[in-house]
């Protein structure tokens, strides 16, 4: 399966009202899929195990795709999972439970969305402030960094935590699993959803959180061979292109403050082979 088609898979039918499907688009049983991940819930009811956060990521991930479209332009779609599962190679968590998955939006808002088990959301606005291959590399590493520190799961509310995961391992226990639709998933997990579309779309996540993204986004970039330069870069032209109050200019500390915090200097080394892909696949984005 391409990886466009399999991104669409993966979020498109997030809003479907019919049974789970994988990333290998196969029916899953969520009773049954956790239940392995039901021991977890005697060790902590801090943690929630790779499988639960997948389930949770994909509730995110429907609740931000009814709110924005995807672009639906395949090149640029297998581009950027191309780049960004070669990114997530770098990180602490190169592997969730269902596999990283990138899809662009079709929205002139400069934002991003990292939900939990690695779907993220980019939107068409962001990737026009790139210039090149290795600042859209920046984009993708902040984002992959606030998968690999759980910022998503820690901004749920610790009661609603609690009761995400006591149902998990009600729903584990079950002696008689049956598919859990994705519209039940809402149903069950709504309020800590609702916690983390709140923080990501309107919120926003504590200056602590972006800066700690920004800092493991330079180590996936190092690892992979991509300039930190291009990071700061990415900044410089967030700044010139933000809407105060609006996307990143509302949910994210200013990029001044971000560029101070991150000590990085010097721009983005030319690299004819990178900038020939990066203008090849987004030419009908950007």
């Amino acid at each position: 399966m391409k990886t466009h088609a399999l991104s669409l898979l993966v979020f498109g039918l997030c809003l479907c009202v019919s049974g789970c499907v994988s990333p290998a688009g196969t029916a899953i049983n969520i009773a049954s899929s956790t239940v392995q991940a039901a021991p977890t819930l005697a060790k902590s009811a801090e943690d929630f195990s790779p499988e639960q956060e997948y389930y949770l990521g994909r509730g995110v991930a429907a609740t931000l795709l009814g709110q924005y479209r995807p672009l639906r332009a395949p090149a640029a779609d297998d581009y950027l999972n191309l780049l960004g599962q070669s990114l997530a190679k770098y990180s602490t968590m190169p592997n969730t439970y269902g596999g990283y998955h990138f899809l662009l939006l079709e929205s002139s808002e400069v934002n991003a969305f990292a939900a939990p088990g690695g779907l993220i959301l980019v939107t068409r606005g962001l990737v026009q402030c790139t210039n090149n291959e290795d600042e859209l590399a920046a984009v993708l590493a902040h984002e992959i960094a606030h998968v690999q520190l759980r910022h998503g799961v820690g901004s749920i509310k610790q009661a609603r935590k609690t009761e995400a995961l006591m149902t998990l391992g009600s729903i584990a226990a079950s002696t008689a699993p049956s598919p859990v639709s994705l519209s039940s998933l809402n149903s069950l997990f709504g309020g800590a959803i609702s916690d983390m579309v709140q923080t990501m779309a309107v919120n926003g996540y504590s200056r602590g959180a972006e800066l700690e993204a920004d800092q493991a986004a330079l180590a996936i970039l190092r690892g992979a061979g991509y300039s930190e330069a291009a990071l700061a870069s990415m900044l410089r032209n967030m700044s010139a292109r933000l809407t105060p109050g609006a996307g990143f200019g509302k949910t994210h500390p200013s990029p001044a403050d971000r560029l101070k915090a991150l000590g990085v200097s010097g721009s983005v080394p030319a690299n004819p082979v990178r900038q020939e892909r990066f203008q090849a696949a987004l030419a009908n984005v950007r």
